[in-house]
């Protein structure tokens, strides 16, 4: 938990204006942090804090890579990560994670952690399918895509299809049409 002490912001002092952060991930920073996702990656986070009466407005740039494992070859390759992410902390009476982006927290809160922020941001960018970068082509996108792609039928196909629902036993053409909502 060490390594997590340089997220920490001291707002209790801080004026109502903007301030600027820097933060350096590095492997010490993932393995500090209980996941199993990211074991290693090096990221800047470059943080704009605007605080006013009412709230705090962070603003997140981080850049950097991160490692990862291919789920095709099992080969470690690293992910370059570019994210822009905004999070706002309202000042309320108590802690409550409003949505994914806004935040209440207790009005006199002394220190907050962007630790957490950074590992989610750079967590919720990476792409479902790990692919190394070798196997990352046109024709395996193509690949994907036509996986999703309607096929239309032609109108003689459509009229034998009509001639067999024709033959289809009433009770079970009750039930195609809940399974066609």
């Amino acid at each position: 938990m060490n390594a997590l002490r340089a997220y920490d912001i001291h707002i209790v002092g801080l004026d109502n204006k903007r301030h600027e952060y820097d933060f350096t991930s590095d492997d010490a920073f993932f393995a500090a942090l209980d996941q199993d996702l990211i074991e290693k990656g090096n990221v800047h986070t470059h943080l704009l804090l605007d605080k006013s009466e009412t709230m705090i407005r962070l603003d997140f740039q981080i850049k950097g890579t991160v490692g990862q494992v291919c789920d095709r070859c099992l080969d470690d390759y690293d992910e370059p990560v570019d994210i822009r992410h905004t999070m706002l902390l309202k000042f309320g009476d108590h802690n409550e994670e409003l949505t994914d982006e806004i935040e209440l927290i207790e009005r006199h809160t002394a220190t907050i952690n962007v630790a957490r922020y950074i590992f989610e941001f750079i967590s919720l960018s990476l792409p479902m399918k790990r692919l190394h970068p070798r196997f990352r082509t046109e024709e395996d996108s193509d690949d994907d895509d036509q996986n999703g792609k309607v096929i239309y039928r032609t109108d003689a196909e459509a009229d034998d299809v009509d001639e067999q629902q024709q033959d289809i036993d009433p009770r079970w053409a009750a039930l195609r049409k809940l399974n066609d909502n």
